[in-house]
């Protein structure tokens, strides 16, 4: 099913691609909630939105370790989501052997094999974004894709929002709602930031904007927040669209087909590769780690 623009936006606003990391398990559990209800508010959502390409990456370890998580996973699909490998275990290439790294991306082959079916599931999302601590070893990973076949699922947007979610599980097991407001108002002000701060950087590389690839995890702070979390990248002019169609911005190249010589990904790389000044970045407005601790 294709995306579509969101009412009120016009066909030449600004495009994002929303992917999902660590699907279907990640960050902590707040009292009350399951997996399964996780994925369900993330679902309705977006396909409120007519988001209905969203690309999640899974990590099968997941489902061993949280068994009733698996769930998650069925609802996902059954929805029409595509799935996507983030490897088994989530295993840093950047402190992993290659060989052990390139085991844990074909470990995780079945499940995808089993969730996704005939869908598109060879799209790779590196965990931590490490692509190898040497140019060898980023050369040797993206010969390994390309020989079976991924492309590289690129960011060029993301503000961390994985950061909220352990504060929020505290928050809420103090029920502390003064707590959870603040949390919430600074997790909107890091995402309206992080816009800014990219598209600085987009301009300053290009002259104008790129489709962004936005990272963000199943959490459950922000399965709570997503609807007004969309609600902001309206405001700011965007529409949201596949990954397959925002990578097909020249930018992209390279990881869309991993054979050919490595060129940044991020717009960070691009930024530092030929020398240019950075945007100022963002700062937070709050101490989120400390919440409720």
């Amino acid at each position: 099913m294709a995306a579509v623009l969101a009412a009120g936006v016009s066909a030449g606003a600004q495009q994002i691609a929303f992917t999902w990391d660590d699907v279907p398990v990640h960050g902590p559990l707040p009292a009350g909630e399951t997996r399964v209800e996780i994925g369900k508010k993330l679902i309705a959502t977006m396909q409120a939105e007519h988001m209905d390409d969203a690309y999640g990456f899974v990590n099968g370890v997941s489902m061993e370790r949280e068994p009733a998580s698996e769930p998650m996973m069925k609802d996902w699909r059954a929805a029409g989501f595509p799935l996507g490998n983030h490897a088994w275990s989530h295993m840093n290439l950047n402190t992993a052997k290659l060989e052990d790294w390139e085991a844990d991306v074909l470990k995780n082959e079945p499940v995808l094999e089993k969730y996704a079916g005939s869908s598109d599931w060879h799209w790779l999302r590196y965990p931590y974004l490490a692509e190898g601590d040497t140019p060898e070893k980023r050369d040797a990973a993206r010969k390994f894709l390309a020989e079976h076949h991924y492309k590289i699922a690129a960011v060029t947007m993301g503000f961390g929002d994985y950061t909220w979610n352990d504060p929020y599980a505290r928050c809420v097991a103090k029920n502390d709602e003064a707590a959870i407001a603040q949390l919430e108002s600074s997790y909107l002000d890091a995402a309206a930031q992080d816009v800014d701060f990219r598209r600085a950087m987009a301009k300053a590389l290009f002259g104008h904007d790129i489709p962004y690839v936005l990272l963000m995890h199943v959490g459950a702070f922000d399965a709570r927040m997503l609807p007004r979390l969309l609600k902001m990248y309206r405001e700011k002019g965007f529409s949201f669209v596949t990954i397959e169609e925002a990578e097909k911005d020249p930018f992209y190249r390279s990881s869309l087909d991993p054979s050919l010589p490595a060129e940044p990904d991020s717009l960070e790389g691009a930024i530092a590769a030929k020398g240019l000044k950075m945007p100022e970045r963002p700062k937070m407005s709050l101490d989120v780690n400390g919440m409720c601790k």
